[in-house]
């Protein structure tokens, strides 16, 4: 029998009517496969996702973590440049800690319409770090 995975999961509560059903989502495909999203953290936006994920990633009993957020389009380039900064550190979490996490943040540049359109990202990263942890394995 294989081991169950434990993810954690680190959610943005700005724009919350989009991530909410991703978290909804997510839940909902880590029942389907059998994964234990054992700890969530709320931050308030998609900038302050990277100490959440660090604590997270800190945690032994942690095997990945998955991020949630949605950035949409305002009338300046902010939303560029939380994108941006926000995935570059998320990818260097990743590797400093070898763990895989899962990349769930929708924009920039896209309107709320469309941030509702791409809320099966939730589901999505579920299935993103559930192959990488059985890819790892393996190595």
């Amino acid at each position: 029998m294989s081991k169950k995975y434990k993810i954690g999961m680190v959610a943005a509560e700005f724009n919350f009517e989009v991530t909410s059903l991703m978290i909804q989502r997510a839940e909902a495909e880590a029942d389907f496969l059998d994964v234990e999203i054992s700890r969530r953290i709320l931050v308030p936006g998609v900038f302050d996702m990277p100490l959440a994920i660090k604590t997270l990633l800190k945690d032994p009993e942690i095997d990945a973590v998955i991020t949630l957020g949605a950035v949409i389009q305002g009338e300046t380039k902010h939303d560029e440049v939380v994108v941006a900064q926000a995935s570059r550190k998320i990818m260097d979490l990743s590797m400093e800690f070898d763990k895989p996490v899962a990349f769930g943040v929708t924009g920039p540049g896209m309107t709320e319409l469309q941030a509702m359109d791409r809320i099966e990202k939730g589901r999505d990263v579920v299935d993103v770090v559930v192959k990488m942890l059985k890819r790892l394995e393996g190595q």
